[in-house]
């Protein structure tokens, strides 16, 4: 719980009636908080839900869940606001708009925020939004946008927490199936490079086998001092006869001569 936050909903415990509507306006209109959830859940602020100062608990509400809109849409039943819970507001409002958002138009922005030009739209968003850390990212005024890459998340909303767990539940779904497919690739991997290497292994038995039969030859006909003749390779090393050469190469000359 932020600090600020916490100090006001210590103070809650002991307020009651006017007492705790003057701390839901302080705490509306204190510099740098911009979360209301344990103060609203408060059981002395709860208690002011019906009677004269609905209004006021109303209010914190707002600040809470709702945008700057909602406010000009119901501010005949609200209290009127000061410039700094005004301020306040408008942050929040930018914040609703960048959940969820890559992008946005400064138009949408401006109409949002009821803000008359671009130069003070973009001084919000620089001095009271980017400084203070509640939203980040870059102003494109070629393209008179605002490139979200952070916002600050908001007080849960009521319904909102399910619709969270459900999502969450569908998200752990999809993991545990993505985990079990990934599982069986790991484990196909595994056994076609177990047997890569029964294959392997079983190719260089075989070669060392043949090793082993070629050998014997090889050593019988060196010591015989004969030639290997390669007969279980499926070669013809056969030596031609002497005497046949000689009269070959007899006749050869014969011929020559006449």
């Amino acid at each position: 719980m932020d600090t600020s936050l916490e100090s006001f909903c210590l103070l809650a415990k002991n307020a009651r009636g006017r007492a705790a509507v003057q701390i839901i306006h302080e705490a509306t209109a204190a510099p740098g908080l911009f979360a209301f959830g344990e103060l609203l859940d408060m059981p002395n602020v709860q208690q002011l839900k019906e009677g004269e100062f609905a209004q006021s608990f109303e209010l914190l509400r707002l600040f809470a869940h709702g945008t700057w809109p909602d406010y000009k849409a119901s501010a005949a039943n609200l209290p009127t606001l000061n410039d700094a819970q005004v301020l306040k507001l408008k942050q929040l409002t930018v914040v609703a708009l960048a959940e969820g958002a890559s992008t946005l138009p400064y138009e949408a922005m401006m109409t949002h925020l009821e803000v008359p030009t671009v130069r003070q739209l973009e001084d919000l968003l620089i001095n009271d939004c980017m400084y203070t850390g509640i939203v980040r990212g870059k102003l494109d005024q070629q393209k008179r946008c605002l490139e979200v890459h952070y916002a600050a998340g908001r007080d849960i909303r009521p319904g909102q927490l399910v619709k969270m767990l459900a999502t969450l539940k569908s998200w752990t779904t999809t993991s545990q199936q993505l985990l079990h497919t990934i599982d069986d690739k790991v484990k196909w991997a595994g056994e076609q490079s177990a047997e890569r290497v029964k294959h392997k292994e079983a190719l260089e038995a075989r070669v060392e086998d043949k090793k082993k039969k070629i050998k014997p030859e090889v050593e019988r006909a060196g010591a015989d001092g004969g030639m290997f003749d390669g007969s279980h390779m499926g070669m013809d090393l056969m030596p031609i006869d002497h005497e046949e050469r000689m009269a070959g190469a007899s006749g050869s000359r014969s011929k020559r001569r006449r």
